[in-house]
């Protein structure tokens, strides 16, 4: 504890509240790597609403078809599998891509982390939450609006990792744009596993740096890479691999979608739609649509190597038909999440969505209500995988410090949510109920004073004092305290135990590939 004589001038003196948050702070830093869902998943679609989205979807895998751009080894394997190949046009007989991926897909899967205790089940009854993905600009109330840097990159593995509502350290959580477009992606990894011991996402932006990425993962996992049982490698990385929408799959997705699939990595397949504009302006027909664009890469995956890891992913928000911006916190998009998530368990793998997705471009009620109109819909549809949990501003354009720390308060109290109801004896509560009696109050009681310091979230934002006292600590909104505390949680960081000799190898991996090119911004 500061000694109050020799405190820097102007500092606060602790006092006993402090020591209180303090002692709790400490009792809940061992985090859960991931939720396991304890409530009902909320369905908006019977058997028969969700049989005519698969049988639309059948017909336009087999009718329209999907494009597979610039990649003749894909057209040859499908065509080899039995599918129509025309041009770039795939065409799949009826019921293909779905039986491939019943077949072999795994319903559910283990990514393993550099920290064993970390490790995330993906799929089943088990939520993971990751951070927002791609933004090039961050903002902050002392900077605003800017570009993003490597400096920034490192600060979010950071928050993430000391963030016990997240269970994921991401993928390219911002954008570092002062390093060349051909080389950051080895120090957004080597960030991730330098500065977080949490699970991780690979680079999809050109097959070679999918490659690099599987090749640090090699050495980050050292030993654990390898199943001894199986002699496959286990799966250390899950990558977006985001479809061109409508109904295209572009070469840099494909290339990347094949070092993954083929080294055993999870390929989180995912439409990325923009509805009316990149899909039908209604939520069937988005649905449809993105079901199909889905089988076609998850299929793909299947005949690559039978058995690895997917990801059913979907991505859909609305647009102003007046400004063609899209919009986000909407019903709609809720509407397409709710059956996509009930296709993906029909079709038994693990499903990806959500988020805390707005279009506000500061961190104001607009980013909170959207933000929550769009989790809310995630949790309760029991979405296994949520990228852009946290962080994410401006229709993902940018990724806020303030925001992230907003969206992981939210993020602990869907722990909560999705913990359910405890039923235990201790949850029933009838000795409290006995002991007080008619017309007194449970303050006291043997059962509050045991359960208390856990009995209800207690969010590390939220100010539910009295006006006088929120005055007199300086009158400070939501996002205000947010700043004092992502700065605060920096200043506290402490970087997780990293063997010096996978450190000194993955430095060295670095070098050489910085060394074989030249530095370039495509």
């Amino acid at each position: 504890m500061t000694d109050p004589t020799t405190a820097p001038a102007g500092a606060r003196r602790p006092n006993a509240r402090d020591a209180k948050r303090a002692a709790r702070t400490a009792r809940g830093a061992a985090s859960a790597p991931y939720i396991v869902r304890r409530i009902p998943r909320f369905e908006v679609l019977d058997d028969a609403g969700l049989s005519i989205i698969e049988r639309n979807a059948d017909r336009i895998l087999e009718q329209t078809g999907i494009e597979f751009r610039e990649d003749p080894e894909v057209l040859d394997i499908f065509r080899k599998a039995g599918a129509q190949v025309d041009g770039e046009r795939v065409r799949f007989p009826g019921g293909m891509c779905r039986e491939l991926i019943q077949k072999h897909a795994p319903r559910e899967f283990t990514q393993i982390a550099r920290n064993p205790a970390r490790d995330v089940r993906i799929g089943g009854d088990a939520t993971v939450f990751a951070p927002a993905y791609g933004s090039p600009f961050v903002r902050n109330l002392d900077e605003g609006r800017r570009y993003a840097r490597i400096e920034d990159f490192r600060n979010f593995v950071k928050l993430a990792y000391m963030a016990n509502s997240l269970h994921h350290s991401g993928g390219t959580i911002c954008e570092p744009v002062d390093l060349p477009v051909n080389k950051r992606h080895l120090d957004m990894l080597y960030s991730h596993i330098k500065y977080s011991d949490k699970a991780f996402m690979g680079s999809v932006t050109a097959p070679e740096r999918a490659a690099d990425s599987v090749e640090m993962a090699k050495i980050a996992m050292g030993d654990r890479y390898i199943d001894p049982l199986t002699g496959k490698p286990n799966t250390a990385l899950v990558s977006l691999i985001n479809v061109n929408s409508p109904m295209t799959y572009d070469a840099t997705m494909l290339g990347a979608l094949k070092v993954y699939a083929r080294a055993n990595q999870g390929c989180l397949v995912t439409p990325f739609i923009l509805a009316g504009a990149m899909a039908p302006v209604t939520v069937a027909g988005t649905a449809t649509q993105t079901l199909a664009e889905a089988l076609a890469g998850m299929a793909l995956v299947q005949l690559l190597n039978p058995g690895a890891p997917v990801i059913f992913g979907s991505f859909a928000s609305s647009m102003s038909m007046q400004s063609g911006a899209p919009t986000f916190g909407t019903p709609e998009p809720a509407l397409v999440l709710y059956v996509m998530a009930a296709l993906a368990r029909r079709l038994g793998v693990p499903f990806r969505s959500g988020g805390g997705l707005c279009a506000s471009k500061v961190a104001d009620a607009q980013a909170a209500y959207e933000s929550a109109q769009t989790m809310l819909p995630t949790v309760l549809a029991g979405v296994n995988f949520v990228l852009h949990t946290a962080g994410w501003l401006e229709g993902g354009l940018a990724m806020g410090y303030e925001k992230f720390m907003m969206d992981v308060d939210q993020a602990g109290m869907f722990h909560t949510m999705l913990a359910g109801v405890d039923v235990s004896e201790n949850g029933q509560a009838m000795d409290a109920i006995n002991e007080v009696g008619p017309g007194k109050h449970f303050l006291g009681c043997a059962h509050t004073q045991a359960n208390f310091e856990t009995a209800f979230y207690r969010s590390p934002l939220a100010d539910n004092n009295s006006f006088e006292q929120w005055d007199a600590e300086g009158a400070l909104d939501m996002a205000q305290r947010a700043n004092r505390q992502y700065k605060k949680l920096l200043e506290e960081y402490v970087e997780p135990p990293l063997d010096p000799a996978v450190d000194e190898a993955l430095l060295d991996f670095m070098a050489r590939r910085k060394a074989a090119a030249p530095d370039s911004n495509v």
